[in-house]
């Protein structure tokens, strides 16, 4: 039972950034802008990529650099990174995932899985220059 003195939540609509972690930042670059054809909206040397993908932004990070303090007083972000393979799932149609499928592998990605989930969403995961994890899958994955 709710508490009548207490108001409702504030909603969450949706991520709007999401990130990673790449040591070799030009390899991320090329992978994600060339190969994904993500858009690069920002980009510090050493320090991050950020890729455009729909309404959402894909952050790709050196983690020796994000474990670091802000110097920029007008930007207090805490430090933050990781360490290892993580993973990113990005939206993708089912007339696009063959499309996708097709590209990959002439650009020589391997494509570690490509399978149904139960409720008939398809997935197809890759692996970045980094180890990440990036799986494209339709839509209704979650529904």
């Amino acid at each position: 039972m709710t508490d009548p003195e207490t108001p409702p939540a504030p909603s969450v609509p949706g991520i709007l950034e999401a990130a990673i972690y790449a040591e070799d930042l030009d390899a991320a670059e090329m992978f994600y802008g060339t190969i994904l054809w993500l858009e690069v909206i920002q980009k510090v040397p050493g320090r991050h990529v950020f890729f455009r993908a729909g309404p959402s932004v894909v952050l790709v990070f050196n983690p020796s650099a994000t474990e670091q303090p802000s110097r920029n007083p007008n930007q207090p972000v805490p430090p933050h990174g990781a360490r290892g393979a993580g993973h990113i799932c990005l939206m993708a149609t089912a007339e696009d995932l063959d499309r996708w499928t097709s590209r990959l592998t002439r650009d020589g990605v391997e494509i570690e899985a490509d399978f149904r989930w139960p409720n008939g969403a398809r997935s197809i995961y890759v692996r970045d220059p980094a180890g990440n994890s990036v799986e494209l899958a339709e839509p209704h994955l979650w529904d």
